[in-house]
């Protein structure tokens, strides 16, 4: 079975990734792209990669040896605006994420590697959107998700992400923290072959330091631990979040909680900003994606790392199976 892969924001770097990693045969071949043929083949003749491309209009026309576009006809070569925010390039990103979703759920591909969008592209034309990762859970009919971030170095996994930093501390509760973290030892469980050892971080300074820093670890997060543990898990925490991650990486733990968007996109970036792959834990659908954003400044120049891509490619070949 196919994995899909979506193309991104067209006016981003999505279309060059899928092509150089295809000519340098860097991904598994059985893959099929999301998108629309005439910005692939746009990008494909500018960048004189001369990848052979083949457009289709159904899975049963898909062919071995060339890079088959599955073409929504959402957009011709004049729509594309080169490193640009625009709401064509925008709502075409987001129809392409929701047809590829779909087709997860219904089984025509085994699993979904999604190339980056612009949330203000998207914006333009649906102001609800938030991101990839809540549009495909919503898409899931899902509300108990997570996103994880992973690379060889640190592997992350969030208990919020895109909420203001303002209004986090409401969402810091005990059994979001159970949720999370039962996500994650079952997903580190499957890719390590034996039960992880997880670190949950403190929301606070010092991790509240006893409550003179705030009450989420009183109040939520040690007793979310100690649940945890009562399942069988091996759990240590609340830590405070200036030491986790330097313990993470140095091999004391095999994951780490973080409370919010930053906490764990920080490091993870910090340690290997090329290589990083997210990962939606929880969905009825295997769904990984790069770890970076459209790079409109260097979109088409045929510069864009495909470290992060490959790995993400790689990750859903094994999810998937």
């Amino acid at each position: 079975m196919f994995i899909g892969v979506t193309m991104g924001d067209p006016n981003g770097v999505g279309p060059e990734i899928i092509l150089n990693s295809f000519r340098k045969g860097e991904t598994g071949k059985d893959f099929v792209v999301i998108g629309d043929y005439q910005v692939m083949d746009f990008c494909s003749r500018l960048l004189k990669y001369q990848v052979p491309l083949k457009k289709i209009v159904n899975l049963s026309q898909w062919e071995k040896g060339r890079l088959n576009i599955l073409d929504l006809g959402l957009l011709e070569e004049k729509d594309i605006e080169i490193g640009k925010v625009s709401s064509k390039a925008g709502f075409a990103a987001q129809k392409y994420v929701e047809r590829a979703t779909l087709m997860a759920l219904d089984g025509k591909v085994s699993a979904l590697v999604t190339l980056p969008v612009n949330k203000k592209a998207i914006r333009l034309t649906d102001p609800t959107f938030t991101g990839h990762t809540e549009f495909i859970a919503q898409l899931c009919g899902q509300s108990n998700y997570a996103m994880m971030l992973t690379s060889e170095k640190l592997k992350v996994v969030h208990v919020t992400t895109h909420i203001p930093l303002t209004e986090v501390a409401k969402f810091i509760k005990k059994n979001r923290v159970v949720e999370v973290t039962t996500l994650a030892g079952e997903a580190m469980q499957m890719l390590l072959g034996r039960k992880p050892k997880i670190a949950i971080s403190g929301f606070n300074p010092h991790a509240g330091e006893d409550g003179a820093f705030g009450r989420e670890e009183i109040e939520e997060i040690i007793p979310a631990v100690e649940e945890v543990r009562s399942k069988n898990w091996e759990v240590a925490g609340p830590i405070s979040p200036d030491v986790v991650f330097l313990e993470a990486y140095r091999g004391k733990y095999d994951v780490v909680i973080a409370m919010y968007h930053d906490q764990g996109h920080i490091p993870v970036k910090l340690l290997d900003f090329e290589g990083g792959v997210n990962v939606t834990l929880g969905l009825k659908i295997v769904r990984t994606s790069v770890d970076h954003g459209t790079a409109f400044d260097i979109a088409y120049k045929g510069v864009a790392n495909i470290k992060s891509f490959v790995q993400a490619f790689d990750l859903a070949e094994k999810l998937s199976k």
